[in-house]
């Protein structure tokens, strides 16, 4: 019988009513105690790390919950970390990047209505968890959520109310539920480097979304206090004005400063390439510009974080960007 680490930290799942609407308040054994069938699956442990709305999640937090798993992880067959969904693909990136060639499932789930509801997702979704980390072929980070096993860097949230709340950007699901069969698409290659844990985390990363007619003056404003510029453009990625705009001079700026620039786009699928127009080729020549192509903005910016936090050093940081981790890019 596998021996399985679940790690609470609040959510939706964890929530009761309040006067002030919904609050985290139920602890991990609560949790559990409304799904007893997982009693029959393994041994559970249970750690309550913290009880918090998702949105109040940050990077420190990211920071304690790698560090949980790592201080664990030779006493565990697996990990299940019961979370709110508002960020939950924020922490499925960050996880995915402080925890590599991991052997071992660390599952992230949680639900859109919480588990004392009597129409709820959240049986199902814990329950699905635990399945999924039972499986001798599971490891890596994922989301398990409506039924499906997602990669923790290409999940995003993309509905607020609905059932099926995630989905899987631009790669297959891992798997799937069919009841309670696991019917399992993608595995791990056997040859696995050992398991390397991170502990550092810089957070000084902006993300900017363009729209039209946005002023140029915003840039020099952010340069005191972030070290990388995340850009959300338009389409397959450009600045307006191209290489004579007001923008592209204030980028230029930012970038002969020994910042970086990420590009990305607003279009939920099929990534950037700045080489398709005029006005992202001069864009993407600048030094310290880099391009996202197919990542997900949550991948994006929790991996420049990753990797500013590695080294000062720039090129080394645009290497580290641009090298593919758990198929954030293809």
């Amino acid at each position: 019988m596998k021996h399985i680490l679940m790690i609470a930290t609040g959510g939706t799942i964890a929530s009761r009513e309040t006067a002030d609407g919904l609050t985290p308040q139920l602890t991990s054994e609560e949790l559990l105690a409304e799904v007893p069938e997982l009693e029959q699956l393994c041994r559970i442990d249970t750690v309550q790390l913290m009880n918090r709305d998702s949105t109040n999640i940050n990077s420190r937090d990211w920071l304690q919950m790698a560090a949980c798993v790592r201080e664990h992880y030779d006493g565990y067959d697996g990990f299940v970390l019961t979370h709110g969904t508002d960020t939950m693909a924020y922490t499925a990136a960050a996880l995915s990047y402080l925890i590599q060639n991991n052997a071992k499932p660390v599952v992230i789930t949680g639900s859109q209505k919480s588990i004392f509801n009597q129409d709820t997702d959240a049986r199902e979704n814990l329950r699905d968890a635990f399945l999924y980390a039972c499986d001798d072929g599971a490891c890596g980070v994922h989301i398990v959520f409506d039924h499906k096993v997602i990669l923790g860097t290409r999940a995003r949230k993309m509905r607020t109310k609905s059932y099926n709340a995630f989905s899987s950007i631009d790669y297959p699901e891992t798997a799937v539920f069919r009841d309670t069969r696991l019917v399992t698409f993608l595995r791990r290659p056997t040859d696995q480097p050992p398991v390397r844990f991170y502990e550092r985390l810089e957070p000084a990363v902006f993300v900017l979304r363009l729209v039209p007619g946005m002023r140029a003056d915003i840039i020099p404003l952010l340069a005191p206090h972030y070290r990388a510029l995340v850009l959300e453009s338009f389409g397959v990625g450009g600045l307006p004005g191209g290489e004579h705009g007001a923008m592209f001079a204030e980028l230029r700026r930012w970038c002969e400063s020994g910042r970086l620039a990420v590009f990305t786009t607003q279009v939920p699928h099929e990534g950037c390439d700045l080489a398709v127009y005029e006005v992202g080729r001069a864009v993407g020549e600048l030094p310290g510009v880099l391009e996202a192509r197919d990542m997900t903005p949550e991948a994006v910016a929790v991996k420049l974080m990753w990797a500013l936090g590695q080294t000062d050093d720039r090129a080394e940081v645009m290497r580290l960007f641009e090298t593919p981790i758990e198929c954030d890019i293809v």
